[in-house]
């Protein structure tokens, strides 16, 4: 009796041990180096324009808003240049070489690539977000510009900054403080983030907010050839003069948009 109960009680430590040791195997799973994006309110919400998305088939360089010129109370006419038709661009070109074996990418809008960078093939992924994001970043910038923007904010962004940062001038020191504090070459900007919120967030090189489940609702650029040739390192002053040139009526058109997405 006692010989026949031992041989199932060793089979059964012996399946048991085999268990164990197939259970403590490493994970051989890979996993994705860039993080999976935050879901977004909704999928594909045009973000670029706030009636339109932005077209990678293919990427196009968009005319400035106003003449180069235009923005001198912050920004001098080379600097513009400068930045449009040499960075702007390249962002564009080096996108549209990225892109083109990619068909399938390129029906997709802008937004849905920085949406879901995981769904761009990993040999190409970085080239496109920094190109992509630099593409939209830029469109962005220039219409939340204006040759007669500056003073206070009007309308319904006046309303939800006093309301979630006390009153514009601490708005204003914060978003400030915060492009001050991005180290290296970024982006500031107010967002509307996943819980409906507004926030001032910072992003590193052409990454864009969206990629995290935000919307960006105005932004400014804080890599140094958006100011060098008249700031040189002064970015301080450089973030305080911009005030004199943003575009309210766009930027309440964009707070508009979010709410809608939110």
């Amino acid at each position: 009796m006692v010989r026949s109960l031992k041989r199932p009680i060793a089979f059964a430590t012996a399946f048991l041990l085999g268990c164990l040791m197939i259970a403590c195997q490493p994970n051989e799973t890979a996993v994705s180096q860039t993080p999976s994006p935050t879901p977004s309110p909704v999928a594909d919400r045009p973000v670029a324009y706030v009636d339109r998305t932005l077209s990678a088939s293919p990427a196009q360089l968009p005319p400035l808003p106003y003449p180069a010129n235009a923005l001198s109370k912050a920004i001098d006419a080379e600097t513009m240049q400068l930045h449009h038709d040499r960075h702007h661009k390249s962002y564009v070109d080096n996108l549209n070489s990225a892109l083109k074996d990619q068909p399938n990418l390129q029906k997709l809008s802008i937004e849905a690539m920085l949406r879901d960078l995981n769904a761009v093939p990993e040999n190409i992924r970085q080239k496109v977000r920094n190109n992509a994001g630099g593409h939209l970043n830029h469109t962005i910038f220039w219409q939340i510009m204006s040759p007669n923007g500056g003073g206070q904010p009007t309308g319904a962004i006046a309303q939800v900054i006093n309301q979630t940062f006390g009153n514009f001038e601490s708005f204003r020191k914060q978003f400030n403080q915060a492009g001050s504090d991005r180290f290296g070459s970024g982006w500031v900007w107010l967002v509307r983030n996943p819980q409906g919120q507004l926030q001032i967030v910072s992003t590193a090189n052409q990454d864009n907010p969206i990629s995290e489940g935000s919307y960006p609702i105005m932004g400014n650029d804080v890599w140094e050839h958006a100011y060098y040739l008249r700031y040189r390192n002064r970015r301080a002053d450089y973030l305080n003069n911009w005030w004199n040139v943003v575009n309210w009526s766009e930027i309440n058109r964009r707070l508009q948009a979010s709410q809608q997405s939110s």
